[in-house]
């Protein structure tokens, strides 16, 4: 199961740098971008599983196999992250669109 989980990781980064790469459209780009940030996001929540841990709750049992935290922590910030990156990357393809238009 693990093997398959870092397969998907490294598809999803391959076919994103592929869109960066190769992909001349703005939409598609930021697109790409997207895929990678995923693909990052899978990998970090990948590295964070331990086999029958439980949520990092403080509960009264400290014997109890504990998921780590950090990598959920660093999750939630990069998804902030990559929905500034991609407003920003869409808001500049409209831009960018709008000004080759008027030529």
């Amino acid at each position: 199961m693990i093997n398959f989980i870092f397969l998907t990781v490294i598809f999803l980064i391959i076919i994103g740098l592929f869109g960066t790469m190769f992909k001349k459209n703005l939409i598609k780009l930021a697109m790409s971008i997207n895929i990678i940030s995923n693909g990052v996001n899978l990998f970090l929540i990948s590295l964070g599983y331990r086999q029958g841990g439980i949520a990092p709750i403080f509960t009264n049992a400290p014997n109890l196999k504990m998921v780590s935290p950090t990598p959920q922590a660093l999750i939630l910030t990069n998804i902030v992250i990559n929905l500034a990156v991609t407003a920003f990357l869409l808001s500049l393809s409209i831009l960018i669109y709008k000004k080759e238009k008027k030529l």
